[in-house]
């Protein structure tokens, strides 16, 4: 008697741990069950992917959803539908809501949210403050925490921790991987008064590739004296990535796709203040030195920095301007633009967007296509050639800063433990996403 599957995904190329090549899979109560070929007379629904890549669940582990508090940018419901758009299976949400995610109480708030809305997987980054210290070591263990989230530069208020002290005593409570924004403050409160007022291209002048650097070294330094293990977010700077190559036993490294794909001081030129994002997009020689790092290896992982503003935020005179841009629907197309463009290869983009971020972060059952794991899987078809546009973008923000970028590789699928959630660019499934588990605080009953 044939075996019996939910679901079976046939003759597309699985791209996998150890390599790629054509195989059916086998979903059975949410989890990968057969690998390999599946007869057709196996029970279950059957779709045909012949031609397309099946690419185990992308995880974007850096997305503002910006629920409680301006959800008229965007919120948990219209940022996980975009995700899901692009082909993403699970994101990781950053603290800076309003209220901060800094307490249990919030961030039970925010699960409580995402329940029966969410589209996608989820977890929550708590903010390490000067207040918090005492109790981050219960934060980062509760249900649907990502770990521990600290803003060294580019916060206000007491999401922001600028002294070495402070940092010192964050990583000292911990003991998962905590995640950075790393500029130094004091020498951006400094150097504020070289912002030129309605010139977007004099923000990496402000934010320069220094205040980078000293914070990065900071937090490395902190990490060795206290023992603990770093993110650092969003690295920008060919002096970071050089800097960094040296520290890889306790510094992991995220890298952005409009770090990767923009640069000045074109990107202001045709954006304006649509391209202001921090730490800065900046000129070609820093996003040279970071495709570099993602060739060495330097560069662990990729982050989207999803970080939406409505178009009448973003049409305000810098530096009235607001800072970041929408990002996790077209991480994949973008990226996989570059695969074709032979910037990088396809195991790698894999390495970086599924394995790379389950390694960091220890998460449990995903970043793989094996038997037992979640069936997240993320469908592409590398040959189809698009056009992204504002009107394709489900983010409630309503652009993006590829508008009219000709791309070759699509999403075409999104699967969230077994269930169909996107296909042809239709949300088939109503929202169903669960907290992601992770293996340094999994439960008896998880």
């Amino acid at each position: 008697m044939a075996e019996t599957y939910d679901l079976i995904l046939a003759g597309g190329t699985v791209v996998n741990q150890d390599g790629s090549g054509a195989r059916d899979i086998g979903v059975r109560k949410g989890r990968i069950a057969a690998l390999g070929g599946i007869a057709k007379d196996a029970g279950g629904e059957r779709i045909d992917c012949k031609g397309l890549h099946i690419l185990p669940g992308i995880i974007d582990t850096q997305v503002h959803f910006r629920e409680p508090g301006a959800t008229h940018k965007e919120d948990l419901e219209t940022g996980s539908r975009s995700a899901v758009q692009g082909g993403v299976t699970a994101v990781f949400e950053m603290p800076n809501t309003d209220p901060l995610t800094v307490d249990a109480a919030s961030l039970a708030d925010k699960v409580k949210r995402a329940q029966g809305r969410m589209h996608c997987d989820f977890a929550f980054f708590v903010g390490g403050t000067h207040d918090n210290v005492a109790d981050l070591a219960e934060l980062e263990r509760l249900p649907g925490a990502a770990g521990i989230k600290v803003f060294m530069g580019s916060s206000t208020g007491k999401l922001l921790v600028a002294d070495d002290a402070g940092l010192s005593a964050v990583l000292k409570a911990i003991r998962r991987r905590a995640s950075f924004h790393a500029e130094d403050e004091p020498r951006l409160e400094a150097r504020k008064k070289l912002r030129v007022e309605g010139d977007p291209a004099s923000h990496p002048v402000w934010r320069d590739e220094t205040a980078a650097l000293m914070a990065t070294t900071r937090l490395v330094k902190i990490a060795r004296e206290t023992g603990k293990r770093v993110h650092v977010l969003h690295v920008s700077t060919a002096e970071e990535m050089k800097f960094l190559a040296d520290h890889k036993d306790v510094a992991s490294v995220e890298v952005t796709p409009q770090h990767l794909t923009l640069a000045a001081p074109v990107c202001y030129a045709r954006l304006g203040a649509r391209a202001q994002m921090n730490p800065p997009l900046r000129d070609a020689r820093h996003r040279d030195a970071l495709w570099q790092s993602v060739a060495n290896g330097v560069a662990d992982i990729l982050g989207s920095d999803h970080a939406p503003h409505t178009a009448e935020e973003k049409a305000k005179p810098y530096a009235a301007s607001p800072s970041g841009m929408p990002g996790v629907q077209t991480l994949v197309p973008v990226m996989l633009d570059h695969v074709n463009a032979g910037r990088l290869s396809l195991a790698r983009f894999v390495d970086m967007t599924s394995a790379g971020p389950q390694r960091l972060f220890g998460i449990a059952s995903k970043g793989r296509i094996a038997v037992g794991y979640d069936a997240d899987f993320t469908v592409v078809d590398l040959k189809r050639r698009e056009t992204i546009t504002n009107k394709w973008i489900g983010s409630r923000c309503g652009w993006t800063p590829y508008d009219g970028m000709k791309v070759t590789g699509w999403p075409v699928g999104t699967f969230v433990r077994g269930k169909r959630v996107m296909w042809e660019g239709e949300v088939v499934t109503p929202a169903q996403g669960a907290a992601v588990r992770f293996l340094e605080t999994l439960s008896a009953g998880s």
